[in-house]
């Protein structure tokens, strides 16, 4: 097995530099390390301003990669990899596809941002959902969004503020509906999944304070995705930027909300003796194989087939046989506070 390097970042969030952010760089970049977070991605509404003005590359240990939020009324999508920005009329519906083929006609990579946002009303905040599925050639999808997940809680004013100040109790993980449709799309396809955190550290009034949702310290501490890649940083930017999309785009990669205990180590591979692959990775299968797993602490770990539970256990490291054709997955669900709660969710290893 090849030694593989895990990497910590953040994807999907707001700076100042867009419309609905009022947070300059220089404190988000702070928080990142005072979060250990490896790599940032970027996404500023319609503009890349960062990357105009010099901003994406290393700060100190913290890699920023400038991608923007392509938001009309429905079906946003995040879009990495381009010199240009994308822009659209964000109070209108534009055809999804013709996003998708733009990106990708300027060399870009992108992911359905948030595809089962619901919005809240306690807080008018609108619901911007992904409601064209008949698209094609995207790279992945987000299978677990922060804000989506936390705004569910927002079910009146007392919720509210006790959601605020424990952000990370109130969390269900990701939605049902969203990894339903994740497992079928790959049973078919493959479809990348990643964490989202869509923070824009806006103030929210509740009740008779004025609350900042979330201070980018705090918000560091919740959903990130991790990549697993054979090539270690180089502190070259071009060279890491590259890498941490090549790892994004072959599915190399992992979702945890790192709030109780941090994610970095966890492993997921399959060997028949010969042959290893890991998350993203194809495996045919000739004789039988072994899924070997392991996670930082003792924890209720799941192997999902095709969506479906196929192994359960409480565990550190524990090795599975694989004797089927189908789509593999790990979840694992940490026991914090006298309960299990979600943590880490795994990209497949599609066996053929």
């Amino acid at each position: 097995m090849v030694a593989l390097h895990d990497y910590t970042g953040v994807i999907h969030f707001h700076s100042e530099y867009s419309y609905d952010g009022r947070a300059p760089l220089r404190e988000i970049l702070k928080a990142a390390r005072q979060n250990g977070i490896d790599f940032l991605m970027l996404t500023d509404h319609s503009c890349l301003t960062a990357k105009e003005n010099g901003m994406e590359g290393w700060h100190d240990n913290v890699l920023l990669i400038v991608g923007q939020e392509i938001a009309p009324r429905f079906n946003h999508y995040l879009a990495f990899g381009l010199d240009r920005p994308i822009k659209v009329d964000e109070n209108r519906e534009v055809i999804p596809q013709n996003i998708i083929d733009t990106v990708n006609k300027h060399g870009g990579i992108g992911f359905i941002a948030h595809p089962d946002h619901e919005g809240t009303e306690v807080f008018h905040v609108k619901h911007f959902p992904w409601i064209d599925w008949n698209v094609v050639n995207y790279a992945g999808m987000g299978i677990w969004d922060f804000m989506t997940d936390w705004q569910s809680s927002l079910i009146n004013y007392p919720a509210a503020l006790m959601s605020y100040f424990f952000p990370a109790f109130f969390l269900r993980g990701p939605r049902k509906i969203t990894l339903d449709r994740w497992d079928s799309l790959n049973r078919q396809l493959k479809i990348v999944g990643i964490g989202e955190l869509d923070n824009h550290d806006t103030p929210r009034k509740v009740l008779f304070l004025t609350l900042s949702v979330f201070p980018f310290k705090r918000a560091f501490r919740f959903v990130r995705t991790h990549i697993v890649s054979e090539e270690p940083f180089s502190g070259s930017a071009d060279r890491d930027v590259s890498i941490v999309l090549n790892a994004l785009k072959l599915g190399r990669a992992y979702v945890a909300m790192e709030y109780f205990q941090r994610a970095s180590g966890f492993r997921f591979h399959l060997s028949d003796g010969d042959n290893v692959a890991t998350m993203g990775d194809s495996f045919t299968l000739k004789k039988r194989a072994v899924a070997s797993i392991r996670v930082p602490v003792s924890s209720r770990i799941r192997l999902i087939k095709d969506g479906f539970a196929c192994w359960e256990g409480e565990a550190v490291q524990v090795r599975i046989p694989v004797e089927t054709v189908g789509v593999y997955r790990i979840e694992v669900f940490l026991k914090a506070w006298g309960k299990y709660r979600p943590w880490i969710f795994s990209n497949p290893i599609y066996v053929q």
